[in-house]
């Protein structure tokens, strides 16, 4: 027979009172109420016989049976929410059932007969309480229609609870550790445990195939007392938005649900690797770069180191780079530092004009030197081809405004406080080459998403910001986007309105995708 039709069967016979009486037995007198009325939690198995051989049938560590005083010596029991193998059974009742005193122990048994559509069963239990434990056999002989046997095993052993337990069933912390599984570093950031809404969720990268999501391994805290069901460092399949149900069940046998999935992947950039521009044969050009897509004002102020000669006034630019690595980090060895830079001004560098202060600004996209020959705004070619439905960014930042706020004809501002700009923007191309560039890239009519944060407040420490792109069209998976990330020292720097040393530093930027 097959165990899928057992299991259906198994659920009618419960369904139609599977316990009608106990046997009597003379009359005892026999301590319930302070001894073996109450709640009991203990472990109960089901196996079921087939040709001979036992199958387990499901196991629950903390099932609960209420035991009630129904006479001077007799007792019922209740077993509530019974369940195996994933099949919801509801209340399975036994009643009054008489007690035989047995030394220090107290016995009963109890035997019903069930007629159902499919089958007729005869239902054998027996049970002992000992010393504030209870142990309790059913055996179930089924005759399905047709003549086929079924035997099935039902065993439990728990302890009657004291009263004073807790009744807290919670999930308090669940982290995922490289140093437990080598596939948790697949997992970026902290779990998010709702507790009213009773879901776990977490993020993996976007390099995290299907199959390394099959044996991630959750580390499980839980209320004092509880336990939880799968247990914690149990490997768990969470690929292709599979959804584990894990069940927490409290000292008092209280029991809570939580569900737990990933919610998304992310793109993480820690700005740990840098390099240098090795096309300039000169050391003291060679400009650093962060490694990842990232472009920067840096291409900017090597153009005028180069060119600065032939402007009108001539300028001759000697201060470092406003775009370097620092070790000033949220964590890790490296953080990415953009700093606001005095290069001077000139009304005319071969044709275009030269700020008095270069707002240091790193970007996902490219810098095309040649472009700004022609027109300044078009050297920043913003965003990087995206493949994914970019939802926030979010990252640690420092900033401090600079003293000096100068506008675009290089005139100092008394009383103007620098700001700094974080902002992302989703766009839509029709191939890989169309771009939006400084002059168009907030105001396009390709815009899909967009997010800008601005503050001209000092920011000491690292603090954390998020980025949430606000959708102003239907983001469609069949269509090429591009996606830019941007960060300036100075908000209006494109415009040639920024602060000498304005400074914003940036770590651990991570682009969280659904």
């Amino acid at each position: 027979m097959k165990k899928s039709l057992f299991y259906y069967l198994f659920a009618v016979l419960c369904a139609v009172n599977l316990f009608s009486s106990c046997s009597e037995n003379e009359s005892i007198a026999v301590p319930i109420d302070s001894e073996l009325a109450g709640k009991y939690k203990g472990k109960l198995d089901v196996s079921i016989s087939q040709n001979g051989t036992e199958i387990p049938g499901g196991t629950i560590n903390s099932q609960i049976i209420n035991v009630t005083k129904a006479g001077d010596n007799a007792v019922s029991l209740s077993i509530t929410d019974f369940s195996f193998m994933g099949i919801e059974i509801g209340d399975i009742n036994l009643e009054n059932c008489v007690l035989t005193a047995n030394g220090d122990n107290y016995e009963f048994t109890g035997t019903t007969k069930v007629e159902a559509e499919l089958l007729t069963a005869d239902v054998d239990a027996t049970g002992v309480f000992s010393n504030g434990s209870l142990n309790l056999n059913l055996d179930i002989d089924a005759t399905l229609t047709g003549g086929v046997k079924q035997a099935v095993k039902v065993t439990y052993s728990g302890t009657r609870l004291k009263g004073d337990e807790s009744s807290e069933a919670k999930i308090t912390s669940f982290v995922f550790d490289r140093k437990v599984a080598e596939v948790d570093s697949l997992v970026i950031g902290e779990s998010v445990i709702n507790e009213e809404a009773k879901t776990i969720t977490f993020m993996v990268a976007d390099t995290a195939k299907a199959e390394y999501l099959t044996a991630l391994v959750p580390t499980i805290e839980v209320s004092k007392g509880a336990t939880v069901v799968p247990a914690s460092g149990e490997a768990q399949d969470f690929s292709n938005g599979k959804v584990v149900t894990y069940t927490v069940t409290a000292e008092d046998g209280t029991v809570a649900e939580y569900k737990a999935s990933i919610s998304g992947n992310v793109v993480v950039y820690d700005f740990e690797n840098w390099t240098v521009d090795k096309t300039q044969t000169s050391e003291e050009n060679q400009y650093p770069i962060a490694e990842g897509g990232w472009a920067s004002c840096n291409q900017a102020v090597l153009f005028i180191k180069a060119f600065g000669a032939l402007a009108t006034p001539p300028i001759s630019y000697t201060g470092g780079w406003p775009i370097t690595s620092t070790q000033d980090v949220h964590s890790g060895k490296l953080a990415a530092s953009m700093e606001s830079v005095d290069t001077q001004g000139s009304d005319n560098m071969m044709g275009q004009k030269v700020p008095k202060v270069t707002a240091g600004s790193l970007f996902l996209g490219n810098f095309n030197p040649l472009a700004a020959m022609s027109s300044a705004m078009k050297a920043t070619e913003f965003g990087i081809p995206y493949y994914k439905e970019p939802v926030k960014v979010t990252g640690y930042y420092k900033y401090t405004p600079g003293t000096e706020f100068y506008n675009a004809d290089g005139k100092l501002q008394e009383g103007v406080t620098d700001k700094c700009s974080l902002s992302a923007v989703l766009y839509e191309v029709s191939n890989e080459n169309e771009t939006l560039y400084g002059d168009d890239i907030y105001t396009s009519d390709k815009i899909v998403a967009k997010v800008i944060f601005t503050s001209d407040q000092v920011v000491e420490e690292y603090t954390p910001f998020e980025l949430n792109l606000e959708y102003v069209k239907e983001y469609n998976p069949e269509k090429l986007y591009k996606f830019a990330v941007i960060f300036s020292a100075s908000a209006d720097g494109a415009a040639y309105n920024a602060a000498v040393g304005s400074k914003l530093v940036v770590d651990n930027v991570a682009i969280i995708n659904k």
